[in-house]
């Protein structure tokens, strides 16, 4: 299967059971591996993929079902329920998100320059895959799969061969609410057998449905509006007029060119959602914040007494009610009568109750105590450093399976765009924005510090957070620079002998560190300095 079906903690009675059942029994009237076998299965696991979904993306977005009463206090206190939606599932998924970002990819230079000699790098950033991933406009969609994936556990990537006028292979990201893949068995999700693609047809109000097979591709429409809700087996007819059965289309690849985007994946399973452990501590939460607005609403506003209040005045006339207000006093001539205020009902359990509810979130999820309480004061930075580490090691092993699949895409996305094939022994890696937050005066420090020890320059541009497109117009302004130099100045060129990177005069093997010349004259001071800039 292309995902395990689970059910929501705490969401409760399986919204799908029946339907899987019967399912099931359709599928096994079908010879199997045929294109209706493979339509119908797909179409059975992505129902049921399609109900789990809608609970999770329900409290990823704050609309978590009201807190539990009887019936009669649900219709008193509606209008207070309807205030107790605090969502901190969005923010445990938008923390992780935020973060993940590709920013290149890296090949085997070797690769890049056949019949070239080498330049000494085994990776360097590969100019033609990131043409690709931009003219597909992912340096943008590609934060929805990664959305995608971390509320319900996976998106999918899929890559077609250019249309007429396209310069480069398309890539698509699948919603899994519309796309399920399903592996060979024994391949531990490696290699995909099938996938299936459904959408709402919006100008026709028809369901389509595309099988994607090795080396073909069927094309299927409901013979109905289906509505926004699927039934369980759906009248399919070819999508070709007057055909009873769908027609083979040919795509001349040996695979299924889809690959999914696991979240946390397990071996058996595939992805997982960010948030599906963290709803019953969500539900706790909306609850006692039920409670806290319904007991401020009635207790915690402190209440007016009064004893011995006489019903007539002096003159036997009847006495107005008490009206207490800000302007106002109460007073009375009656010696009996007494005044007093019962004390107000205190929040203060209600409010430890939820902050620990949160912590267990933030210590469950690894997201910072300070995004989710939004209490910090007097911290230092090494601290706030520390409590971000869960998190920052967090996204960089939910970045290693979506790495995989994003390499396997590229490969045959370069492929399909007629560019030189990279071959099984090319190293393809895919580059990851750093994902920890550090200021600029605390990183430039330590990136001065690697610098003594001998780490190249571009390197430092690396880690500083430059993309391979900021580091390769660098390295030409640099190169540029260089030349412009040695064009002033003839002694620019005998740096390299002295060790000295193209800065000459600084150090070099010469007696005290000077210059050749030695002369220290206005000139030579002047070419030192502005190389030294």
């Amino acid at each position: 299967m292309g995902r395990a079906v689970r059910r929501p903690m705490g969401s409760g009675q399986d919204l799908g059971a029946v339907r899987r059942e019967r399912a099931v029994a359709l599928v096994q009237t079908l010879e199997p591996l045929t294109p209706r076998w493979w339509l119908r299965r797909l179409y059975s696991q992505l129902v049921q993929q399609r109900d789990n979904n809608e609970i999770l993306r329900n409290y990823y977005l704050g609309a978590h079902p009201v807190p539990w009463l009887t019936t009669e206090a649900i219709e008193e206190f509606r209008r207070i329920l309807m205030l107790t939606r605090s969502n901190y599932l969005g923010l445990v998924v938008d923390a992780q998100v935020e973060r993940q970002e590709v920013v290149g990819f890296r090949v085997s230079e070797d690769a890049k320059r056949e019949g070239s000699e080498g330049s000494g790098k085994d990776l360097d950033a590969d100019d033609d895959l990131w043409k690709i991933w931009q003219y597909n406009g992912l340096d943008s969609w590609f934060d929805t799969a990664l959305l995608e994936a971390a509320v319900t556990g996976s998106a999918f990537v899929m890559v077609e061969p250019p249309r007429p006028g396209d310069e480069v292979a398309r890539i698509h990201i699948e919603h899994p609410d519309e796309f399920i893949v399903e592996y060979v068995p024994g391949t531990n999700r490696r290699e995909v057998a099938a996938a299936l693609k459904l959408w709402l047809d919006d100008w026709t109000g028809q369901t389509m449905a595309t099988l994607y097979l090795p080396g073909w591709m069927w094309k299927f429409a409901s013979s109905s509006q289906l509505g926004a809700v699927l039934p369980s087996d759906p009248t399919w007819l070819p999508r070709a007029d007057g055909l009873n059965e769908p027609v083979a289309e040919a795509t001349n690849l040996p695979i299924v060119p889809a690959w999914e985007l696991p979240n946390n994946p397990m071996l058996g399973s595939g992805g997982r959602s960010e948030i599906d452990d963290l709803i019953p501590i969500q539900n706790r939460i909306n609850k006692g914040l039920a409670d806290r607005m319904i007991t401020q609403d009635f207790g915690a506003f402190p209440q007016k007494w009064a004893t011995g209040w006489p019903e007539v005045d002096q003159f036997g006339a009847p006495t107005s009610k008490i009206k207490v207000g800000q302007h106002r006093i109460v007073s009375t001539a009656a010696i009996d009568t007494k005044f007093g205020q019962f004390q107000a009902a205190d929040l203060g359990g209600y409010i430890e109750t939820k902050n620990a509810d949160v912590k267990d979130i933030a210590s469950r999820s690894r997201t910072p105590a300070q995004y989710l309480l939004g209490d910090v004061a007097n911290v230092a930075g090494d601290t706030l450093r520390m409590a971000e580490s869960g998190l920052a090691a967090k996204v960089r092993q939910r970045n290693r399976p979506h790495s995989l699949s994003l390499e396997n895409a590229m490969r045959w996305a370069r492929k399909m765009s007629g560019m030189p094939e990279l071959p099984d022994s090319v190293v393809v890696e895919t580059m990851w924005r750093n994902p920890e937050f550090r200021s600029e005066g605390e990183l430039v420090d330590a990136l001065v510090k690697m610098s003594t020890i001998g780490v190249p320059q571009e390197a430092l541009w690396e880690r500083w957070g430059a993309t391979p497109s900021e580091i390769k117009k660098w390295r030409a302004m640099r190169e540029e620079e260089l030349r412009r130099l040695q064009a002033m100045d003839p002694l620019a060129a005998l740096a390299p002998r002295y060790g000295q990177n193209g800065a000459p005069g600084q150090g070099a093997n010469t007696p005290n560190g000077q210059r050749p010349d030695s002369a220290g004259n206005g000139s030579s001071t002047r070419t030192a300095g502005a190389v030294s800039s």
